[in-house]
């Protein structure tokens, strides 16, 4: 039976996979994503779904010694014991998705949020489309200049408060669901704006200024379209009627953006927070000793920060979290991680290989995109992103061909296939609910795909004519 090697992590070399193994596994995967689909049909949350499929996985995985245990290699040569599943979790992710929903918590309290929501909500002079306008962009904005995770908590909170107060709660699902798509679009415009980018950026050599210079055309194009087109399936529209008009005019002026300050002073200091977290987390790759702990320490420092204000009842902030989401995300890690020493991921690899063929042309382009997008989708998009890059990297592919961007679209885009396919996607899913609004997983896809087709398509078309 053939078998290859795969590298462990751990240091002790390298082990024999089979490939019943790996077909094996890819199965388990597979039934996984099922049981995501029929999450309510199953009257089960997602955390305890992916959580009894990653103890699975790692039971195998350990009967069949395709993981490792033991000692692990620090990068400074230090050698540290810890259970298995431990280094497998991203705990950077965690940490900017905790940090980020308790900074974001504890700050609205301040009012701050409301404030801008209500201004916001004014200058729209309660004309939907023009508020759908304001946030798409400031989604797409926030998503490249912090994290599209941290981008969904902020653009999503004020959504729900300004539509509200505006007496259209009824639109609130197609404004998150908008904007949830957004934020994968947003994560194209620099090198820094997520994961795959600065792994097939670095890899292939190309600049930040070349990158934005780059992306930035096809971010606006897919930002316009993306916001007309939900504005058409989502039956938001442009007020015409001066009736209509004058009714949301007077609705508006009867906001008052103070109503939700008790505390001028944590108002202020609110504000002067906020705008820090978002110049140092936007900053972090390049801040002294910051940029070695990372956006996660980032977003949890500020968190603490803010807590000082309520340091007698913290614990009404810790109960606030979602934990089904941090649940969901620590066995989602330790299920790709299982994955990956199985071979799954390179399996994958393989295929989307023998799909491309060894000519570049707009054949290989349009379906490196596409195979991109797909696993994107269903698997996490970083070792994915990590997984094309080295193919494309030993094949001697040029810093400038089309195919390394096959990658950064695809590997972003590919999020706004299903609720799993990226992070920002999930915290909307987890708005959704917060509100008690109805969407299933397939409720998510049936609505999501058609607007990743236009985008996939939209890139595919803007690659082969700039490309």
């Amino acid at each position: 039976m053939l078998a290859v090697l795969a590298t462990d992590p751990s240091g002790h070399g390298a082990h024999a996979v089979s490939q019943n193994i790996t077909y094996g596994f890819t199965g388990i995967l597979i039934a996984m994503i099922l049981c995501l689909a029929l999450e309510e049909k199953l009257h089960a949350k997602k955390s305890l779904i992916v959580g009894l499929f990653a103890g699975v996985c790692m039971l195998l995985g350990g009967i069949l010694h395709i993981i490792p245990f033991g000692q692990v290699t620090l990068p400074n040569g230090h050698h540290v014991s810890m259970p298995v599943y431990i280094p497998a979790v991203d705990w950077g992710v965690i940490a900017i998705i905790l940090g980020s929903g308790i900074f974001v918590d504890v700050t609205s309290r301040s009012g701050l949020f409301t404030w801008i929501a209500i201004k916001l909500t004014k200058a729209s002079g309660g004309d939907l489309m023009r508020l759908l306008w304001y946030y798409g962009l400031m989604t797409v904005i926030f998503s490249a200049v912090l994290n599209n995770v941290t981008a969904m908590i902020i653009v999503g909170s004020l959504t729900g408060v300004s539509l509200k107060r505006l007496e259209q709660s009824d639109k609130l699902l197609g404004f998150l669901l908008i904007e949830a798509l957004l934020t994968n679009i947003g994560g194209l415009l620099t090198l820094i704006s997520s994961v795959p980018n600065i792994i097939v950026g670095q890899t292939a050599g190309i600049s930040f200024m070349a990158f934005f210079f780059k992306a930035a055309p096809f971010v606006v194009i897919a930002t316009i379209v993306t916001v007309l087109m939900g504005a058409k399936v989502f039956g938001i529209q442009k007020l015409i009627d001066d009736e209509e008009k004058e009714k949301a005019s007077s609705l508006v002026a009867g906001f008052d953006e103070n109503d939700g300050i008790d505390s001028p002073g944590f108002f202020k200091f609110g504000a002067i927070m906020l705008i820090a977290f978002i110049v140092v987390i936007a900053s972090t790759s390049v801040l002294p000793v910051v940029k070695d702990l990372g956006m996660g320490f980032v977003a949890l420092f500020f968190a603490s920060l803010m807590l000082i204000r309520y340091k007698h009842e913290v614990d009404e902030f810790y109960r606030a979290v979602d934990w089904d989401l941090l649940g969901f995300f620590v066995a989602l890690f330790v299920v790709i991680n299982v994955m990956e020493h199985a071979l799954v991921l390179d399996l994958i690899g393989q295929g989307v290989t023998a799909m491309v063929g060894s000519e570049e042309g707009p054949r290989g382009t349009s379906i490196l995109l596409v195979a991109a997008a797909g696993f994107s989708s269903v698997t996490d998009n970083i070792p994915l992103a990590a997984m094309l890059a080295k193919i494309l990297a030993s094949t001697g592919t040029a810093g400038d061909s089309s195919l390394w961007w096959s990658v950064i679209f695809g590997a972003n885009l590919g999020g706004n296939l299903t609720p799993i396919g990226s992070a920002s996607t999930l915290v909307a899913v987890t708005l959704i609910s917060k509100y008690k609004l109805n969407l299933s997983f397939a409720g998510f896809v049936k609505k999501a795909v058609p607007f990743a087709f236009v985008q996939i398509v939209l890139a595919i078309g803007y690659l082969l004519l700039f490309g």
